[in-house]
């Protein structure tokens, strides 16, 4: 296969786990093989909280957005639901029930409606006894601890692909086995479902979350971001150092992106998606896409920097310096080039210069250098000098001549 068809069937194996879904949602089983690369997509939480907005008629908007404004063909494919969306009380059966004011025709239709769209469909739950969000006398909603079969079986008949399980109201019980549990009933329920563990990063989920038995596809390993420029960095530096714990199918999980929600300015926006990139972070869109500024979608809708995340290859970019507020990580791509993102934490602008051999470059090779937002390319000997804004970021795709 010469290289122009590989990228090509790398690129379209995506589309066709996609599509298979949208022409037979109920077919997809357990033992499916799990996409490899890190997960993209929507979740509504940081945008509309529990609000009364958050219903039915505006994830269905949503997913037409997806396509609308081409976030489908740049990779977005879930739409996830996060907490509120379930009746406060199961039925009396114990089953969950779809709170019937936000979502009247039920999961399963909206899933349905999803997946006739060529997009898959997340729901959150929360592996304690409920959820985080209280409802009435400080309970939150249904929860599945004690139900992980029952609720791995009502999610699999929902249609649903991806599981968020949360960590609130947990009883003390020990993490390990209340996410392990969770992921047998998810490998029992007869679907693939694609288990996103929150946990928080209390119990350091990136030395077990990965591994039998609990197998999961992505774990959270800090708190909850805010929309604020001191939150992001906070959250990238706690991510940032456990590049060694991600491989293909298994990511640490930074959390969602806040691009668009109208706490940090254009460039650091544009910091925190290149970061969330190349560390090989799940990119799930948290504003709302009925509303979204041009020059924030702009940044969404980056295809250079999308393929650094959604490189075949799978390794998690590398630190290589952290020293006066100046940050370079280093991530290999498949085709043999690297991607470089220069970070400047600071609050004042900066001249930096990153000499060929940080990077692990031969100093006597010559090298294209691909700016991933400027769209332009020079050549030289693989070293990046460059004015940097406070809280700016470059970021390259260099390459061998």
């Amino acid at each position: 296969m010469n290289r122009s068809l590989g990228r090509l069937a790398r690129i379209a194996a995506p589309f066709a786990f996609v599509l298979a879904i949208a022409a037979n949602p109920g077919s997809v089983r357990a033992d499916d093989a799990a996409p490899t690369l890190p997960q993209m997509g929507f979740n509504n939480w940081n945008s509309t909280h529990c609000r009364d907005e958050f219903n039915e008629a505006m994830i269905r908007g949503i997913a037409d957005k997806f396509i609308s404004l081409g976030l489908r063909d740049a990779g977005y494919h879930y739409v996830n639901i996060d907490d509120c969306w379930a009746n406060w009380q199961r039925d009396k059966n114990g089953q969950l029930q779809a709170n019937p004011k936000r979502f009247p025709n039920g999961i399963k239709a909206l899933a349905d409606y999803i997946h006739q769209r060529g997009l898959m469909f997340g729901l959150y739950s929360s592996a304690g006894t409920s959820t985080c969000e209280p409802l009435q006398e400080n309970r939150g909603f249904p929860g599945g601890l004690g139900h992980e079969k029952q609720d791995a079986a009502t999610f699999a008949s929902w249609h649903v692909d991806y599981l968020k399980y949360d960590n609130c109201n947990n009883q003390k019980v020990d993490a390990q086995q209340r996410y392990t549990a969770m992921a047998e009933a998810l490998r029992g329920s007869g679907r693939h479902i694609f288990y996103s563990v929150c946990e928080w990063g209390e119990n350091k989920p990136w030395l077990w979350a990965g591994k039998p038995p609990v197998d999961a596809n992505s774990w959270r390993t800090t708190g909850d971001i805010r929309d604020e420029y001191a939150s992001m960095l906070k959250i990238f530096k706690e991510n940032v150092v456990l590049d060694g714990y991600a491989r293909p199918g298994h990511w640490n999980d930074p959390d969602m992106l806040e691009v668009g929600n109208g706490g940090m300015s254009t460039i650091e926006y544009r910091s925190h998606f290149s970061l969330w990139s190349i560390m090989a972070a799940p990119l799930l869109i948290g504003t709302d896409l009925r509303t979204i500024k041009p020059d924030a979608l702009q940044i969404l809708l980056n295809k250079e920097v999308i393929a650094v995340d959604q490189d075949p290859l799978g390794v998690q970019g590398k630190q290589v310096r952290d020293a006066d507020g100046i940050h370079v990580i280093v991530k290999p791509l498949k085709d043999g080039s690297e991607a470089v993102a220069v970070f400047n934490e600071t609050d004042a602008a900066t001249d930096i210069s990153v000499d060929a051999s940080e990077i692990g470059l031969k100093k006597t090779a010559s090298y294209r250098l691909r700016d991933l937002w400027q769209h332009t390319q020079t050549k030289g000997d693989g070293s990046i000098k460059a004015h940097l804004p406070a809280h700016g970021i470059v970021m390259y795709r260099i390459s061998a001549l």
